[in-house]
């Protein structure tokens, strides 16, 4: 939760806020064999429904973006407003092939993304924040990979693998709730591209805003311009 630690301060006192952690995220777990973002989604509407919550709001980062997608997919009488992050729904299998991404191929993603070294880890700090800290002592990256990496990480290799495997845009159904989309310039891991492919996808509905000078994780290093962006989009009209 405490990637989220600035916007639950900055917006507390305007929503009743859910932070759930996603299936094989923090103690989250299933016995099911689904590993698919459609999957993720249904149980995040399950959690509201046991809740009591009818109609949301749903922010997504990244992996979370892909999931409030099909949120919105899949529920839109609950789902009234949809913020993407760097969310790189519009991703394509070929994109690796074709050298749109720093990566080439799947199981270099994956070590990457799921660092079990401090080298690897090093790697995504560099390619999620413009200033990622540069004297980090070793231990204190070996705990971090211990205690955000570990756990069930045979599982999160199955997340990432259906995220991209067969991935097309044009089997991607278009969602109609209005959208406010959050993209860096430099984005190191899901690149501009796929950010300007999201806002012709989804059209007229569907608002592209860009951040200088932030990576990946724009809304943990750009936190004060993020949360002025995000509540200027859910609480106008």
């Amino acid at each position: 939760m405490w990637q989220w630690s600035s916007q639950i301060r900055a917006f507390r006192g305007h929503f009743n806020l859910y932070v759930p952690d996603l299936i094989f995220f923090g103690k989250s777990y299933t016995t099911r064999p689904e590993r698919t973002e459609l999957f993720q989604a249904q149980c995040v509407m399950k959690l509201m429904e046991n809740l009591g919550v009818t109609k949301f709001h749903v922010v997504g980062v990244s992996y979370g973006g892909f999931v409030v997608y099909r949120l919105a997919q899949l529920y839109p009488n609950a789902v009234q407003k949809l913020t993407l992050v760097a969310a790189g729904v519009c991703l394509e299998e070929k994109d690796m092939e074709e050298g749109l991404l720093k990566v080439s191929d799947l199981a270099t993603a994956r070590s990457i993304l799921l660092p079990q070294t401090t080298a690897n880890l090093k790697t995504l700090m560099k390619l999620s924040f413009v200033k990622a800290p540069k004297m980090v002592p070793s231990c204190l990256l070996t705990d971090i990979i211990i205690n955000m990496f570990a756990d069930r990480r045979d599982e999160r290799v199955e997340l990432v693998n259906h995220l991209i495997a067969g991935r097309k845009v044009s089997d991607l159904p278009v969602i109609h709730q209005k959208t406010l989309i959050i993209w860096v310039e430099h984005d190191q891991i899901f690149p501009l591209e796929l950010g300007n492919r999201l806002k012709r996808h989804l059209g007229d509905g569907a608002e592209l805003v860009l951040f200088k000078d932030a990576g990946h994780a724009v809304h943990v290093e750009k936190s004060a311009a993020f949360n002025n962006q995000l509540k200027k989009f859910l609480l106008g009209s």
